[in-house]
């Protein structure tokens, strides 16, 4: 089979946004040439030792590629594509030089493509995310290894918004907590959630591409007996109590149900919002505040901002 790889020049603030336009346009995945990474420290006892080639990476801001089968459609796909992220301006987003080009590959080469890539790497204290294809041995008797093959997932759980959540995660969540992932993606965060002592937790996502891929990736991490994922948008018809509410989604997005979350919550529970952009922060924090949580601590990582906050409302 013939495939289309479009490549799009754009900025670390419009990863996470151009990423969900190219899964909703079909995309099967999604390589981030990220030129930061050639000057990350990367410990080799987390993970295999391997030397990225800077002819591979832009010599500023981001690639994406996308990867989308070739047919008569693809000509109105890639327009589709282009409108979607022109339209990221609107909500502030730097989406940087917004170049696209196009060319073909091989189903051969897409899918050796993704090993170049994607390593095992340490994510938390006890998180390791891994991909299947890798015979990845824990380093530590507490280590925790959640597997994810990018072929199906929307990302490999190493961007900093998700890093961000799920060191949060594993610093506020008690055993046997009930929890809601908001927006779930590839499904990591409820992974690690359970794997984590969480008794059940109930995933959302509007995507339907989306719920299909975390289902697959929570049984492949046989945590399917405490995982639910179902389609919904965000909380809405969504009944509580539960313990904790995590939500890496953009700062625009996670506005739109803090008063649900607050809801859904139960006094004293925690809401982990992750995505938020340095810009957003303020006006995330102040909505939160007025809607009766408690900031308990800001994190943050290269651009991005997470937020822990505690629900102060009485039952």
């Amino acid at each position: 089979m013939k495939w289309s790889e479009i490549s799009i020049h754009t900025t670390q603030e419009a990863v996470e946004p151009v990423s969900n336009i190219l899964h909703e346009a079909g995309a099967s995945g999604v390589v981030i040439e990220d030129v930061d990474d050639l000057s990350k420290e990367r410990q080799s006892v987390f993970g295999e030792i391997y030397q990225l080639n800077p002819s591979d990476y832009p010599s500023e801001g981001v690639i994406l590629k996308a990867y989308i089968p070739v047919n008569s459609f693809l000509g109105e796909t890639v327009e589709e594509i282009k409108q979607a992220i022109t339209n990221l301006e609107t909500y502030d987003i730097d989406i940087g030089p917004n170049t696209i080009s196009i060319s073909e590959v091989n189903e051969e080469e897409w899918a050796t493509a993704w090993k170049k890539y994607y390593k095992p790497v340490k994510i938390t204290e006890k998180i390791t995310i891994t991909p299947t294809w890798e015979d990845y041995k824990p380093v530590n008797s507490d280590e925790l290894i959640i597997e994810l093959d990018p072929g199906m997932a929307f990302g490999t759980g190493t961007h900093p918004t998700t890093v961000m959540s799920l060191q949060a995660i594993e610093k506020y969540i008690q055993k046997d907590d009930t929890v809601i992932d908001v927006g779930t993606g590839s499904g990591v965060l409820s992974i690690a959630s359970a794997l984590l002592g969480a008794k059940k937790v109930d995933a959302y996502d509007l995507d339907e591409v989306a719920v299909n891929s975390a289902q697959l990736n929570v049984k492949l991490n046989k945590v399917h007996d405490k995982v639910a994922v179902d389609q919904n948008d965000l909380l809405k018809g969504i009944q509580g109590p539960v313990d904790l509410i995590a939500g890496n989604l953009l700062a625009e997005i996670i506005l739109l149900f803090v008063e649900d979350a607050s809801s859904v919550l139960k006094p004293g529970g925690y809401f982990i919002t992750s995505g938020i952009i340095q810009g957003k922060k303020r006006e995330v924090k102040e909505k939160l505040e007025h809607q009766g949580f408690t900031i308990i601590e800001v994190i943050e990582m290269e651009d991005w901002v997470a937020i822990v906050a505690q629900n102060q409302r009485k039952e």
